[in-house]
């Protein structure tokens, strides 16, 4: 399987599909067989799932040859650490504001000498205790791919210090509450936010990183594509399940009215 931050390194495009309110294994292997996606954002944030199903997704997602991730609210260490452990390919940080809130984030995601990050091979990602420990700090500290959202002024204000923090690979943008903060809600294309848009893509291409954003709609796909984005998160099992009772509705009006 060809990871997220392989894919990213090799400046190649990546196709997202988000799981959190719907977190079935099913909808992982749909995607799948549907075809076009490379990985899986697990949301955590919003959907506040237990270990448990996290690590359940990450064993679908594997299954059917797709990378995950983890997003998540970065306020603690175990909530960094433990979905790593439970084999997710990597963490994605939301509603940062500080370049200290990434530091620490990198320090809880890596072991040392780059973190602080405690040691524990009983697990997916330790090989169940069968990895040598400077094997797992060498492929833990270099596979696992670290992102952190740019959705708030205070995090597009300090973009360029962010971008250049090491142990950080991604940034991913937040277009809904990146907008609401402009003061231009939902006007994805509004001159303020392409302006932002383009300062984190000339952040990110200045530190050697990657940027990626949650799509709203073919124009505005394009526009982030010409502006450098990779990554590209395309549908969410909500949307999925919207879309598809509204295909019915439209199959059978005579029906379902």
């Amino acid at each position: 399987m060809e990871t997220i931050k392989e894919r990213l390194a090799a400046g190649k495009e990546v196709n997202i599909f988000a799981i959190g309110a719907i977190p079935s294994p099913k909808l992982i292997e749909i995607a799948a067989m549907t075809g076009g996606y490379h990985g899986v954002w697990i949301d955590e944030e919003h959907a506040d799932l237990p270990l448990a199903q996290i690590e359940i997704l990450a064993m679908a997602c594997r299954s059917v040859g797709l990378d995950s991730y983890v997003r998540l609210a970065p306020v603690k260490y175990a909530a960094v650490m433990r979905p790593m452990e439970a084999g997710i390919g990597g963490i994605m940080a939301a509603q940062v504001r500080s370049v200290d809130e990434v530091k620490q984030i990198v320090r809880w995601a890596k072991f040392p000498p780059l973190g602080e990050r405690g040691m524990n091979v009983s697990n997916y990602e330790g090989e169940y205790t069968t990895r040598s420990l400077p094997k797992h700090i060498e492929v833990t500290n270099r596979d696992r791919w670290l992102s952190v959202q740019i959705e708030t002024i205070e995090a597009l204000n300090l973009v360029e210090e962010i971008a250049a923090i090491e142990g950080i690979d991604h940034l991913f943008v937040g277009p809904a509450d990146l907008s609401v903060a402009l003061g231009v809600p939902g006007e994805y294309l509004h001159s303020s936010c392409l302006a932002a848009l383009d300062r984190v893509g000339q952040a990110v291409a200045k530190a050697g990183k990657s940027w990626g954003i949650l799509a709203r709609g073919a124009e505005h796909a394009e526009k982030c594509r010409s502006l450098g984005c990779q990554l590209f998160a395309f549908g969410t099992d909500l949307g999925v399940a919207v879309q598809g009772f509204k295909s019915f509705s439209a199959m059978y009006p005579g029906f379902l009215k």
